[in-house]
């Protein structure tokens, strides 16, 4: 399933040139390239710099509100980075609510002058990082806590400054880490739609969403995509061989916490503020954006029917979150009693998924879709099965299996490596059958990963768009596309609610699995 659309795409690169392609490589192909790589560039930046330095303070020092923010930083994914766009744009445009903050407290006058522009790729560039720096955040911290403390302690008896202890013990030791949390942004960033659609920034994405739908040239959204997916995969590669070299070591008496360094004055001032305004920009600032627009225009509510969006979304997550357990648990198992090594290759295959950016992985499902089908139809007389794939709640599962699946394999397989293979031999002697030891013992087990994997899938789930929006039924509507639809429109205040939404949605749940994603232990 997952090397379906890594495969259309990979043929449809070899099909006959369209007369739309040719134009956009006369014209405007090479400035598609160059924005995406402008905001990748500048996104892995700022994510670098946000990431690892709240990680740093938050690993080693303490200082007021620490424990706050220690899981406050992480809300940043409840936020997407187009619905950033809109609280963003709303916040800083002609009239908007920072016009009329100055208003209120300053009186009337020609404000707007004054008022900087966020859009473009300025725009972009700051939703996108604002949006996505928690990877970076989340993958340091764990790197930073699991350093060895004798590694520390003998950096200070070579005489090491705090600083020298950083830069030459405490960041090579966590560069795995960070250069995994980098391969994940630098692939959402490349695959993301709604927010660059949202500043009509032309990028690869939106000229790939473009090609389909404004001009209906399937071949050439499919050869764009090729292009993009190369990108991609490069970077899926590089973050698997930086995991896989990731070696967390611990002093041989066993796990021994760092003890943090008490900062007092200009120091601790310093820290809080950096994670007090990394959060208030990364979440509160969008939450209270979204709030004030949703209060200040009530009216919009009559539109929305709150219980099916509710509806709508839940059934999606329950039917994929169901789809998704159920085969994650036939691999690993497999996997573990077969100790297959070209099931464990094929394994790793199919968690590239993830790499397969949405708008891409829409596409490529309704080619192939549509290819079967007529080959179906046309050779054994079939009625076409379009219908059933494309534009249904079953087109709508598949593409999330696809997308989502690394997510749900990872978390069952690391639940899997905490359980002793010589647990499962106890289990035969005992006369287990192999059916009743995954039933008795794994389930139970591993109870605690399936419920942080269907959360996760479940955040996952609510805030993706593209390929919600390509696959859906007529009239089928989640939070993320109904706010996409009305910011679509220019109507931004009635995007608020929608997306408000589907803010409380995801910062429910990422709490939920908080203890789990910051764990000390």
């Amino acid at each position: 399933m997952v090397a379906i659309p890594i495969i259309t795409i990979f043929f449809s690169f070899f099909e006959t040139t369209s007369d739309y392609l040719m134009i956009l490589k006369d014209t405007f192909l090479l400035e598609y390239i160059a924005n995406s790589i402008l905001i990748l560039v500048g996104v892995l930046l700022l994510t670098l710099f946000f990431g690892v330095t709240a990680a740093y303070f938050v690993s080693f020092y303490d200082f007021p509100g620490v424990n706050f923010f220690k899981w406050a930083l992480i809300l940043s994914f409840a936020v997407p980075a187009y619905i950033y766009a809109y609280s963003l744009t709303a916040f800083f445009e002609n009239y908007g609510t920072a016009f009329s903050i100055l208003t209120f407290f300053l009186g009337e006058a020609e404000y707007n002058k004054y008022i900087p522009k966020f859009d473009g790729l300025i725009g972009s560039i700051f939703s996108i990082s604002f949006s996505l720096f928690g990877y970076v955040y989340v993958l340091t911290r764990a790197s930073f806590l699991y350093q060895s403390h004798n590694l520390i302690e003998v950096g200070k008896n070579l005489g090491f400054s705090s600083n020298q202890s950083f830069s030459r013990i405490i960041l090579p030791s966590a560069r795995p880490a960070i250069v995994a949390g980098l391969s994940l942004v630098a692939m959402e960033t490349l695959s993301d739609f709604g927010t660059v659609s949202f500043f009509s920034i032309s990028t690869l994405t939106t000229a790939i969403y473009n090609a389909w739908i404004t001009f209906d040239d399937l071949t050439t959204a499919n050869q764009l995509s090729f292009l993009l997916l190369f990108f991609i995969l490069f970077l899926f590669i590089i973050e698997n061989y930086s995991r896989k070299r990731a070696k967390y070591h611990q002093p041989s008496q066993g796990f021994k916490n760092i003890p943090k360094i008490e900062l007092k004055g200009r120091k601790s001032f310093l820290a809080f503020s950096f994670c007090s305004l990394l959060f208030f920009c990364s979440f509160l600032f969008p939450v209270a954006q979204m709030s004030y627009w949703t209060i200040k225009f009530p009216k919009y509510f009559q539109d929305i029917n709150l219980w099916l969006l509710n509806l709508n979304t839940l059934l999606l997550v329950f039917l994929s979150s169901g789809c998704l357990i159920i085969f994650s648990f036939l691999s690993n198992y497999g996997n573990r009693i077969s100790k297959s090594k070209f099931l464990n290759y094929l394994s790793a295959f199919s968690i590239s998924g993830y790499a397969i950016p949405g708008v891409i992985l829409a596409v490529a499902f309704i080619t192939f879709i549509s290819w079967l089908s007529d080959t179906f139809t046309s050779l054994f007389g079939f009625t076409s099965f379009k219908p059933l794939f494309i534009g249904s709640i079953i087109g709508l599962v598949i593409a999330y299996f696809v997308r989502f699946f690394s997510l749900s394999f990872n978390g069952i397989k690391s639940g899997y490596l905490k359980i002793n293979q010589s647990i499962d031999d106890s289990a035969y002697l005992l006369g287990y059958s192999k059916l009743k030891t995954f039933t008795k013992i794994h389930v139970p087990y591993l109870k605690n990963s399936i419920f942080l994997v269907g959360v996760l899938i479940a955040i996952e789930i609510i805030k993706e768009l593209p390929i919600t929006l390509i696959l859906r039924p007529f009239n089928f509507e989640t939070f993320a596309t109904k706010a996409y639809s009305y910011a679509a429109q220019d109507l931004l205040e009635a995007a608020a609610f929608p997306s408000l939404c589907l803010v409380i949605w995801a910062s429910l749940l990422i709490l939920f699995v908080s203890r789990y994603i910051l764990s000390e232990k």
